[in-house]
């Protein structure tokens, strides 16, 4: 998750004092560099070459979770004042490849996540740290304590995805078939049930639903067999092949090797405005 910096908002320090005593997070990014010195407060506006990446390949699918409320805190998270993925150009670019060649093995990339800014970091620590917060645990981590999701290496600060350069993302087929929205309050199913038992991603299956704290969602999980693990092994593949590097606890998660902002943390909002 996110760099520590002082972005002006009550909590932040005190949050990030919690994430400091605990191990790298949910998606995080393989080890890198060290951060550069916090940068200055309370940005609204990102760097030069970040996009939207609908802009740079409208045809790849999105679901951004955490604009809406099916995640895993079950509610939309700070930081995502729209629906977007916001990507450095090259990474969009990069991804864009990728595409192509998902497409002629009559697949598309959906994206569920991409920048995500340190505000929205800080609101997954506050959260880790509330015990009693758990309406969404049947779905995203049925069979792992809260208190162990820290430990377990799902949740935490700082994160890749804060540079821009990474995203959680999956394969749809092409053309991509339509998905039910998902409905607030509505009877939650274990995200490590089988395809369709839990809620009706139109994602392929992949062994698991998104954001699945469990270690089913391992990438080279043993137990993922059949078509899960095709899926997977393609999915891996392709962006292996683009130029992106795998998180092994996460089959979604991917960071793009040459990214531009490799010890830099953002926390401009994920929004049009703020490009």
């Amino acid at each position: 998750m996110g760099q520590r910096r002082r972005p002006g908002r009550p909590g932040w320090w005190a949050a990030l004092a919690v994430a400091a005593a605990v191990p790298l997070a949910a998606c995080p990014a393989p080890p890198g560099p060290a951060p550069a010195p916090p940068p200055t407060p309370a940005e609204s506006r990102a760097p030069a070459g970040f996009v939207v990446l609908s802009d740079v390949d409208p045809t790849i699918v999105s679901d951004i979770r955490y604009a809406t409320a099916h995640n895993f805190v079950g509610r939309p998270i700070a930081g995502y004042a729209e629906p977007l993925c916001v990507l450095t150009r090259p990474a969009a670019e990069a991804l864009s490849r990728v595409q192509r060649a998902a497409r002629a093995a009559g697949h598309r990339l959906k994206v569920y996540d991409c920048y995500r800014p340190q505000r929205a970091v800080a609101d997954f620590v506050t959260w880790a740290g509330q015990p009693d917060e758990q309406r969404m645990k049947a779905e995203f981590y049925p069979h792992v304590a809260k208190a162990k999701l820290f430990d377990d290496g799902y949740v935490g600060a700082p994160t890749a995805h804060s540079r821009g350069s990474t995203l959680d993302l999956t394969l749809v087929p092409d053309p991509p078939p339509s998905q039910r929205p998902y409905g607030p309050g509505e009877p939650l199913v274990a995200c490590t049930a089988p395809p369709g038992r839990r809620f009706p991603d139109n994602g392929v299956d992949m062994g698991t639903g998104f954001d699945c704290f469990d270690p089913l969602a391992h990438t080279a999980d043993p137990r993922v067999t059949g078509a899960a693990r095709t899926n997977r092994e393609l999915l891996r593949r392709l962006m292996t092949d683009g130029g992106f590097t795998n998180y092994p606890r996460e089959w979604w998660h991917y960071r793009y090797d040459a990214e531009p902002y490799p010890d830099r943390y953002f926390d401009f909002p994920v929004a049009r405005s703020a490009l």
